[in-house]
């Protein structure tokens, strides 16, 4: 919230899964030098938390950026981050992603003492992976009433976030209208992520309301990711909240 105060924030998400813990430390490091303002670590839902460990260690020892748990079950956690995402896939089918994982992980997750951010978190047409492992009711990239519904309801229950998500590695990102009417609908920070792998896309979101951009697939992918991450951060540094 402090750093809102100041500009738009970017989050780079690193996958374990996809990038070990070597890859993970490597990733973030390269963040860290384009300027990104924190790490996101997890997506997927088959990770243990040993491997969370292990990745979120090699991360804080090469990034100095805050690190923030994106759990994609209750299973994925990790004492040495920083703060959890303690969301809910409020479109989803299947109660597990609404507050099954949620009521699993809640004891542990209080016990550690480890920062807690509540968040109403929705998948967008495509959905990807994403979409499927949650069993997501998926929002349609035009149907702006159930999108800001839900982000409403999201704010009246007492989220300090909500997460408009396309699906990771999504051919095409929510369009700035999306972003915008969901933007003038809530008082509560709005995350946007999926499909953004430029700084023309990203800087056209922020305008649009975003306060944070995540990418993360476009930085798994890339031979140098602080040269492929600093355009997109420095597009959306100077545009105002």
């Amino acid at each position: 919230m402090e750093k809102l105060e100041s500009g738009k924030i970017h989050m780079t998400l690193i996958d374990p899964e996809t990038s070990g813990p070597d890859g993970s430390g490597r990733i973030a490091e390269q963040a860290c030098e384009a300027g990104t303002d924190f790490i996101l670590v997890g997506g997927s839902t088959h990770l243990t938390v040993r491997e969370m460990d292990q990745a979120t260690m090699s991360i804080k020892g090469r990034c100095s950026a805050p690190v923030i748990i994106f759990p994609g079950s209750s299973s994925m956690f990790t004492k040495y981050a920083d703060a959890i995402f303690f969301m809910s896939l409020l479109n989803s089918r299947n109660l597990e992603f609404v507050v099954g994982h949620q009521k699993k992980a809640s004891t542990i997750v209080k016990a550690s003492g480890i920062e807690s951010i509540p968040m109403g978190y929705l998948i967008f047409e495509p959905g990807m992976t994403a979409g499927r492992v949650g069993d997501a009711m998926l929002i349609g990239k035009n149907d702006f009433k159930d999108a800001v519904e839900y982000a409403v309801a999201a704010e009246l229950l007492g989220m300090k976030l909500v997460y408009l998500e396309a699906g990771s590695g999504a051919p095409t990102p929510l369009s700035a209208e999306m972003v915008r009417k969901v933007k003038e609908s809530v008082d509560i920070p709005v995350i946007v992520g999926g499909g953004i792998r430029d700084e023309k896309t990203a800087s056209k979101i922020a305008e649009a309301g975003a306060d944070i951009i995540v990418t993360g697939t476009v930085a798994e992918r890339a031979e140098n990711v602080s040269k492929t991450l600093k355009p997109i951060i420095d597009s959306i540094r100077n545009i105002k909240s």
